[in-house]
Order: structure tokens, then C-alpha cells, then sequence
């Protein structure tokens, strides 16, 4: 039996401290809850703080969770760690009660394509070669990376993510960051300029060209990417509190370390469409390089001024990121998060349709970003216009994000969304840079073999009429009838048929 001093133990350890936080619960006026069931409603904060979780691993189906269902993370990870991503014993969707769900209608005759092992996809178009830059290039992928910046995600998420791409042979942007050392490990870089002009900016905040040209030198820089807005907060700027600017960000951002630093919500280095395209040209020929816009698709006014602009003066972005409003971030305010912007499928028809209108759409390479991490919904991005499409959360699910939804908190758990050093380094960048190349080649190779189900050799050429959107199980919407644009749109000419399918040979 236990002695009495082994009992005072258990009451001093134990129940001495549920008593005294019993007593705080009672006087405390801050949580209504605990005031009125003290210790026992502690749970109902804990179970809120572990929800995520619970709904992920427990409580919804495998196509119920968002952003991204259990079906969707396990083909990521599957994928990624080149285990089996298939799915047996049939769809589990509800397609009886399906709104807008996506099918393709395959060509009885497949294009013979060969189904073992991966391909390269390369894009259909040359990056730059419209407006003649010297550093004009066709990217190697159709499938490349967002932009997230090393500040919203550790360094060791930045470094597997620059040498997946070097394993995988896309493109890494670097987000409106700065360019740091974990972005050098062999894999080429989309250099994003934001409002805060990070690492191209003086000491008053304002773009300097001698400062961008410092940044890119000696660096594989193949493209700059002015950023206009973010899909998740168009509109706004952003804060890094000065607690996040390590001497390491400050270094990279070209900021003091230690200071809070502000994103202007809007850019100073211009004001009107004219000023955008001067300053396109005026980096494409300080650097040679392709100069493009990331933008979510909001007034419809904007990119019907700047196309008639660059048809007039044959000048300007050469290629056009569309962000769709339920694209990711690290941190936005809610009613942002949900109600500015237009999603990926609606804005990209949008703007693709008035580039159409005054035939543009050869001379600029669209690129989409919004949820395509997956091969079904890459191919209507790319039947809606999209020559490329950009991954963001899928490639951090890749690297090991497993959706907890802390990004804004800073205490990611998987060391993706953080800079804390203890939870970093329990990311290594080495493995998780072969995930990251194994993802994005499974879902090229996904995005080739839907093609080749149509009848085509690349997913450029899947004709927008092979897609139709399924509202239950008794009626469809032709993609197009849904989508509608300004432009006409036009069916692949025979010579561009002919160049794609010899890009592929």
C-alpha cells in the first residue's frame, strides 16, 4: 500500500494544480466557458486547437476536406515517395450529386503514346521569343513551381523545393523574397519582383535597376516575374514582424534585421498600364531576360487596356500568371481569403478571351496557378489558355506538409511554414528534394497520358470540346458554354499541330 507521503506526492503534483487552475477558471472574466465549467472546458479548446487534424485523419471522407481531400494528399504523397497512387474498386465521388465535376470525353482512337515509366513535357511555346529577348527560352516543363518566398517558408522547404526542380528540370520561383543561398542548389529560378521591390530596392523602399542587376548576376535566373497581386489577398500588401527578419532575410530582402517590414499594397515604381509596360521593357533590356505579370483576375477593365496596349506598341509582358482566388497563402484576412478575386477557371477565360479578341495569345505564354496540382484540372487550365501551370501547396504536400493549417501561426510541424529552427531541421532537403521531382513527374506523366486518351500527343492540343462539366448524373455543360469569353476561339492550326507533335517525337 502506499505510505502517506507517497499519497502527498500524488496531491501536490497532481491534484494541487487542478485545483488551483479550477480556482483561476472560476474568477477569470475573459472565457465564458471556463467560468462556467471549470477544468472540463479546457477540452472544447483543446479539441478546437486539434480539429484539423481530427477531420482530416478521422471524422470526413476521402473527398470531403479542403482545400485538399484525403484522395488528393495520398495521390501527392504516393506519388512522391514513388509508391503505388492507384485506387482500386472504383470512383468513390458522388457523382449523383456533382456540381461542375469534371469529365473528358477520350478518343475511341488513343494516340499511341508509351504508358511506362515518365516523360519530359516540355512547354509548347518559347518564353520571350514573341519579343525577341536574348534570353528567350522554351520551358523544359509544362508543370513548374509557385512562387513562395524563403520568410513564408523555411529554408531547408526552400532548398528541396530549388533542388527538386534541378532533379526535375522546371522552373522555381522564388516568391517577392530576395533571392537566398537555399534558392541555389542547381535548380533555374523565376526571380518575382513584388511591391517591397525585395532585393532590387534602395534604402527607401523604391525599385533601383542597379540593385536587380546585382541580385540576378552570377545567379540561374531565366525569367522575372512582377508581381501585380496574390490570388489568396489580392490588393494587399503584407508585414513581416520584425521577430521574422533574421539576419539572414534582411540580408536576401535588403532590409534592416529586426525591423517590421511592410509590402506596400500597391507598386511605386508605376501607376497606369503604360507605366507596367515601360517597366517590363525597361528589365528586359537592362537583363535580356523574359519579363512577365502575375495578377488575380479582378477588373475587367485593366487587361482590356493593357492588351490593347501591347498590340499597339508590340510590347510588354511576355508572359501572363494568372492566380486564381482559391489559390494558398501564408497568412490573408478571411473575408480576402474567400471573396476577392475570381477563381482560376473563370479569370483565366477571362483575360485569355481578350487577349484572343486582339490576337495575342501566340505572343504571350499563359501561365495558371490555383489547386492544378492534379492532372484533370491542369488540362482544363490548359484548354482554357494556360501553356503552363504553377504548383504551390501541392509541392509543399510533397515535401511534407500534411495540411494543418499553422502556415500563418509560424509552428508548422513539418518545418515547411516556419522559421523555427527546431522545427525546420527536422526537415532534410535531400529526400525531400526527390519527392518534390517525383511529384511533378507523376502528374506530367498524368497530364501526357490524358492527352494521349484524346487522341494527342500533348496536353496543348486537347480541344476544349473534349471537356464537359457534370451537374448530377443526367446533365452536361460543354467547358466552353460555361466559360465564356470575348474572343473567338480558335482550334489548333495544322501548323501548330505539327510543331507540338514534333516536339514530341
Amino acid at each position: 500500500m502506499p505510505d502517506v507521503s507517497t499519497w502527498l506526492i500524488v496531491v501536490v503534483v497532481i491534484v494541487a494544480p487542478l485545483v488551483a487552475l479550477a480556482a483561476y477558471d472560476l474568477v477569470q472574466t475573459r472565457h465564458a466557458i471556463l467560468r462556467n465549467f471549470p477544468l472540463v472546458g479546457h477540452l472544447r479548446y483543446l479539441l478546437e486547437r486539434v480539429g484539423p487534424e481530427l477531420r482530416q485523419y478521422i471524422v470526413t471522407d476521402n473527398d470531403e476536406e479542403r482545400p485538399f481531400s484525403r484522395d488528393q494528399r495520398r495521390y501527392v504523397y504516393a506519388s512522391s515517395k514513388l509508391e503505388n497512387s492507384y485506387f482500386g474498386f472504383g470512383t468513390d465521388n458522388r457523382l449523383e450529386e456533382a456540381s461542375g465535376y469534371v469529365v473528358i470525353r477520350q478518343s475511341a482512337l488513343p494516340h499511341a503514346g508509351h504508358s511506362e515509366g515518365l516523360h519530359d513535357l516540355p512547354c509548347a511555346k518559347v518564353l520571350g521569343e514573341a519579343n525577341g529577348r536574348p534570353g528567350a527560352f522554351r520551358p523544359g516543363s509544362v508543370v513548374n513551381v509557385s512562387a513562395m518566398s524563403f520568410g513564408s517558408l523555411s529554408g531547408a522547404a526552400v532548398e528541396a523545393l530549388n533542388r527538386g526542380a534541378a532533379i526535375g528540370g522546371f522552373l522555381h520561383n522564388t516568391g517577392e523574397g530576395g533571392i537566398a543561398e537555399h534558392h541555389l542548389h542547381g535548380g533555374d529560378l523565376v526571380y518575382q519582383l513584388g511591391t517591397g521591390y525585395f532585393g532590387s530596392r534602395g534604402p527607401d523602399g523604391a525599385f533601383e535597376m542597379d540593385r536587380l542587376l546585382e541580385t540576378i548576376e552570377g545567379r540561374p535566373v531565366r525569367a522575372i516575374e512582377i508581381k501585380l497581386s496574390q490570388g489568396a489577398k489580392p490588393g494587399l500588401g503584407g508585414v513581416l514582424p520584425a521577430a521574422k527578419v533574421t539576419d539572414e532575410i534582411a540580408r536576401c530582402r535588403g532590409v534592416p534585421a529586426g525591423v517590421t517590414v511592410v509590402s506596400p499594397n500597391a507598386h511605386t515604381a508605376f501607376g497606369d498600364v503604360g507605366g507596367l509596360v515601360d517597366f517590363v521593357e525597361g528589365i528586359a533590356a537592362a537583363t535580356g531576360l523574359p519579363v512577365g505579370i502575375k495578377s488575380a483576375v479582378g477588373e475587367r477593365d485593366f487587361w482590356i487596356e493593357l492588351a490593347d496596349t501591347m498590340a499597339t506598341r508590340r510590347a510588354g509582358p511576355d508572359f501572363v500568371t494568372i492566380d486564381g482566388g482559391e489559390g494558398g497563402t501564408g497568412a490573408a484576412p478571411l473575408v480576402f481569403a474567400d471573396h476577392v478575386a475570381l477563381p482560376l477557371r473563370l479569370g483565366l477565360a477571362e483575360v485569355f478571351g481578350v487577349f484572343a479578341a486582339r490576337d495575342l495569345t501566340e505572343r504571350v505564354v499563359f501561365v495558371a496557378s490555383g489547386k492544378l496540382g492534379f492532372a484533370q484540372e491542369a488540362l482544363v487550365a490548359m484548354a482554357l489558355g494556360a501553356d503552363c501551370i504553377n504548383v504551390a501547396r501541392e509541392a509543399m504536400l510533397a515535401i511534407g506538409c500534411i495540411q494543418a493549417q499553422r502556415c500563418h501561426t509560424g509552428h508548422c510541424p513539418t518545418g515547411v511554414a516556419t522559421q523555427g529552427r527546431w522545427l525546420s531541421r527536422g526537415l532534410d532537403p535531400t529526400s525531400k528534394a526527390d519527392r518534390v521531382a517525383n511529384y511533378v513527374a507523376a502528374l506530367r506523366h498524368d497530364m501526357l497520358r490524358l492527352a494521349w486518351a484524346c487522341g494527342v500527343s500533348h496536353p496543348a492540343l486537347v480541344d476544349p470540346d473534349r471537356i464537359e462539366l457534370l451537374d448530377g448524373l443526367d446533365r452536361t455543360t460543354p467547358l466552353l458554354e460555361r466559360y465564356r469569353h470575348e474572343g473567338a476561339w480558335h482550334a489548333v492550326d495544322s501548323d501548330t499541330r505539327r510543331r507540338i507533335d514534333d516536339l514530341m517525337a
